[in-house]
């Protein structure tokens, strides 16, 4: 069926501006002669319900019935009307939840289900599918307006664009962290056929393993701009000379930085300029390697200003980094600044200031004081002399009284264990990731380290298992026992290499008797030739209703295969 569209009329879901081009476009009806198996209820009612808890500041939650039969008839339209890949539409229609709000917009005012009401509509009114596609990649919505183009509405209209991001997919890079190339370098989705391969191509070529150039990527994806990146290989070429593996890096890289590889190349220099030998500058890379890569190693001109400031020498700041190697990274040079205006404040001599800063620069550095000069003049009950005195004949007492509250010795204890873990898989001394992880992660030390090393015994990388218990932390919050099982389910039923934890790391978080019913059920389904290779993610995150829609019905015995594994999986 072919539509006249009134081009005024055919607007981007987020704007009311309306397209300068828009061709005659067919349109197919994508009714399914089958009922949702979700609770239906009128539009009206659920935007009712979905509005109960609004700010000013973000798209309300729609009520969890309402949000997953949108993203049904979203994935129908994508999937089945406009013939994107199973994947990529499964994938927008559940990662898009503020297009899916402003959709439900649209047609509030329908006394029809909310299914046949969205289809009805999409029917008629051609969305911009760029708007889901870049707001399922991670983007915020201030973020896709500037990315929209001015010309197209159908993904398929841009089948370079498409090309490339599935280059991307197809390589390993999580679809969520496409989005941050997109805004960094949208250049590289209008790449030529086999371009942004050959750029892949051109980094293992140095010797990086596929694993590091995922992770360099995403967390820096101006690499892949105008092929492989001349400031990088110098980088590179600077850590073979000191005798330090390559694919060392990915330990150290996160997405929540950003990386100038000229300005840490610098840093090196700068450090063999006040007089740090090779050998003693990797044992400084050894030791707090984190220091090069926080700000581009950008904090070490900071702290290094600060300390001959207060009359340290660059001789004795090169032996204090090598003793104390953990002030080079994380907030330590922010935290001695604190320190530094605390006795600043209360008026002592600056000759006393240096000569604290000497001496425990590696203690003030770091503890962050929480404490005004005042409140604790308040507590002690003494005057700005008193205090000065008392800091002078025992400095670290500065910490004490202005540093954090006195917790208990247990928890102290458990605390350090758990500290102690965290940094030895990547996180940084004194960073608010640090503290962030330390309330997400459950259990002692021993317990967690003993989790991590049965994923490490398993057959996985280091590195890799870092990274998967920073993209989902919750699999450490299982027993040891229960993530072997469900490894050696993983691997001895399902047949799946355990390597394949590393692009999804939550199936180990899911029940086993959730991932045995859906592989039964897959397993079934292969064996008729209904369906391919599918991935772990593909199977296992759906909610029920879609996999009895999209897989369990696509054979006619399906549906009864189905309720007999779900009372074989309740008996067992």
């Amino acid at each position: 069926m072919y539509l006249n569209l009134n081009l005024l009329s055919v607007t981007s879901i987020s704007s009311v501006e309306p397209l300068n081009y828009f061709n005659l476009v067919k349109i197919q009806s994508f009714y399914s002669s089958r009922r949702h198996s979700c609770i239906s209820m009128s539009m009206s009612r659920a935007i009712a319900m979905s509005d109960r808890s609004t700010t000013s500041c973000m798209v309300t939650r729609l009520a969890r019935g309402v949000r997953s039969e949108a993203e049904d008839v979203l994935f129908d339209y994508l999937h089945y009307t406009r013939n994107l890949q199973f994947s990529d539409a499964e994938h927008i229609s559940k990662n898009s939840p503020i297009f899916l709000r402003t959709l439900l917009s649209k047609v509030i005012d329908s006394d029809e289900e909310i299914s046949r009401s969205l289809a009805r509509f999409l029917r008629y009114n051609p969305i911009n599918e760029f708007e889901p596609f870049f707001e399922s990649l991670g983007l915020a919505v201030s973020e896709v307006n500037p990315l929209l183009p001015r010309e197209l509405m159908f993904l398929s209209d841009d089948d370079i664009l498409l090309e490339n991001y599935h280059v991307l997919c197809n390589y390993g890079i999580p679809r969520t962290k496409i989005g941050k190339m997109c805004k960094e370098v949208m250049e590289i989705f209008g790449y030529d056929h086999g371009v942004l391969a050959a750029t892949f191509r051109g980094y293992e070529e140095l010797g990086l393993s596929k694993p590091t150039v995922i992770a360099l990527v995403t967390c820096c994806p101006t690499l892949l701009v105008g092929g492989v990146n001349r400031d990088f290989v110098r980088f590179l070429t600077m850590l073979n000379g000191l005798g330090i593996e390559r694919n060392w890096v990915r330990e150290y890289l996160s997405d929540k930085n950003t990386y100038s590889w000229n300005r840490m190349v610098g840093v090196t220099r700068f450090l063999e300029e006040m007089g740090c030998s090779r050998k003693d500058m990797r044992i400084l890379i050894d030791k707090h390697p984190r220091f090069l890569f926080e700000d581009s190693g950008n904090k070490i001109y900071i702290l290094v200003a600060l300390l001959l400031k207060i009359g340290i020498s660059a001789e004795n700041i090169l032996s204090l980094f090598l003793q104390h190697p953990q002030i080079l990274a994380g907030n330590f040079a922010k935290n001695l600044w604190g320190a530094l205006h605390f006795l600043s404040e209360i008026k002592m001599e600056t000759e006393d200031i240096a000569m604290i800063i000497r001496s425990h620069a590696h203690i003030l550095g770091c503890c962050c004081l929480k404490k005004k000069p005042r409140t604790v003049l308040s507590n002690l009950k003494v005057g700005p002399d008193k205090l000065c005195e008392i800091i002078k004949e025992d400095p670290p007492m500065l910490v004490t009284l202005a540093g954090k509250k006195k917790t208990s010795h247990r928890k102290a204890s458990n605390d350090t264990e758990k500290t102690t873990f965290l940094l030895n898989i990547g996180y940084v001394e004194n960073s608010d990731e640090l503290v962030k992880a330390l309330k997400r992660f459950r259990g002692r030390g021993d317990q967690l380290q003993e989790r991590f090393d049965c994923l490490v015994n398993a057959g996985l990388d280091f590195h890799d298992v870092c990274k998967m218990i920073k993209d989902a932390p919750q699999v450490l919050n299982q027993s040891k026992d229960v993530i072997e099982m469900k490894i050696k389910h993983l691997v001895n039923d399902l047949r799946y290499p355990v390597q394949d934890l590393v692009a999804f790391p939550r199936y180990l978080c899911y029940d086993i008797e959730r991932v045995k019913l859906r592989f039964s059920m897959y397993v079934w389904l292969r064996e008729k030739g209904v369906v391919g290779k599918m991935t772990l993610s593909t199977i296992l995150v759906s909610s029920h209703a879609r996999v009895i829609k999209y897989l369990v019905n696509l054979h006619s015995e399906g549906p009864a295969v189905w309720e007999t594994l779900k009372k074989e999986s309740s008996s067992n």
